[in-house]
C-alpha cells in the first residue's frame, strides 16, 4: 500500500471518471456493463476518500454533451443513477450529498430522488460527495453571468447599487460556491483533456492523469494519485521562496 502523507491529503479531489465503454468493449460488453461497474468504483473510491479525510469529492458524471448520445445509452444511465442513488452509501459513511449542473434537463423521478438525498443527508459530515449532472464549465459560467445580470437589474434598498465585480464576486455565483476549489483534478482512462469541467475552479488545480479505465480505478490508484500531488509544490503564482518566507 502507498504511503501517504495525511497532513498534506487534498481537501477536494475532483474526478473525471473516463473510459467506461472502453473497458465495456475491451471485454466484449455492452457499454452499459462498464456503467454498471463504473458504480462499484464510485463505492471504492468515496469510501477511500472517507477514510483518508478528503473533505469534498466531485464526481464528472453526465455532462450537458452527453445527452447527445444514443438515446438507449442516456436512457440506461438515467436509470442507474435513479437506482443507485441510495442511502447506504451515504448514511453508513456519514456522506453529505450534493449535485451541481442543470438538474432540470433531469428526469422528474431522478430530480425528486436527488431532493430526497440532498434532504436526507444534509446534516452528514464526514465528506460531501457532489455529482456533475447535467453539467459542463462554460454552462455554469454563461448561467452565472445571467444571474449577475437579473441581479444587477433588481432595484436596491438603498436606492443605488455599487458593483465591485471581482472573482471573489463571480465565484459566489458559481455552483460550486459552496465548497473550496479542487486541490487535485483527476482523469482516468488515458485522454489528456478537461473537458468542459469545472474550468473556473481548476485555475490552480494540480492535474493527474492516469491511463486506468475508470472500472478499474481503485483505491491504491486513488492513494498513486494523491501521493503525486504530495510530491508537488503548489506555489500559486508565486515563487518558491515566497512559499518558505516567514509569514512575520
Amino acid at each position: 500500500m502507498i504511503e501517504l502523507d495525511h497532513h498534506k491529503i487534498p481537501k477536494h479531489i475532483a474526478i473525471i471518471m473516463d473510459g467506461n465503454g472502453r473497458w465495456a468493449k475491451a471485454k466484449g460488453q455492452p457499454r452499459t456493463a462498464g456503467h454498471i461497474q463504473g458504480v462499484e468504483t464510485v463505492r471504492v473510491i468515496t469510501e477511500e476518500c472517507v477514510h483518508l479525510g478528503v473533505e469534498f469529492l466531485t464526481l464528472y458524471t453526465f455532462s450537458n454533451e452527453n445527452w447527445n448520445r444514443p438515446a438507449e445509452e442516456v436512457r440506461a444511465l438515467m436509470e442507474l443513477l435513479l437506482k443507485n442513488l441510495e442511502d447506504e452509501i451515504f448514511m453508513k459513511n456519514n456522506v453529505r450529498f450534493r449535485i451541481i449542473g442543470d438538474r432540470y434537463r433531469l428526469p422528474q423521478d431522478v430530480q425528486e430522488k436527488i431532493r430526497e438525498m440532498e434532504q436526507r443527508t444534509a446534516n452528514n459530515d464526514s465528506m460531501t460527495l457532489v455529482l456533475a449532472l447535467s453539467y459542463s464549465a462554460r454552462w455554469e459560467i454563461a448561467n452565472a453571468c445571467r444571474q449577475i445580470y437579473v441581479d444587477m437589474q433588481a432595484p436596491c434598498n438603498s436606492g443605488k447599487c455599487e458593483w465591485d465585480i471581482d472573482e471573489r464576486f463571480v465565484g459566489r455565483y458559481m455552483q460550486t460556491s459552496f465548497m473550496p476549489d479542487p486541490d487535485l483534478l483527476i482523469r482516468t482512462g488515458g485522454e489528456l483533456r478537461v473537458s468542459n469541467f469545472l474550468l473556473w475552479q481548476i485555475a490552480y488545480s494540480e492535474l493527474y492523469f492516469c491511463d486506468t479505465f475508470w472500472p478499474d480505478f481503485n483505491a491504491e490508484e486513488l492513494r498513486r494519485a494523491i501521493a503525486d500531488y504530495q510530491s508537488r509544490e503548489r506555489r500559486f503564482g508565486k515563487t518558491s521562496e515566497q512559499i518558505t518566507e516567514s509569514p512575520n
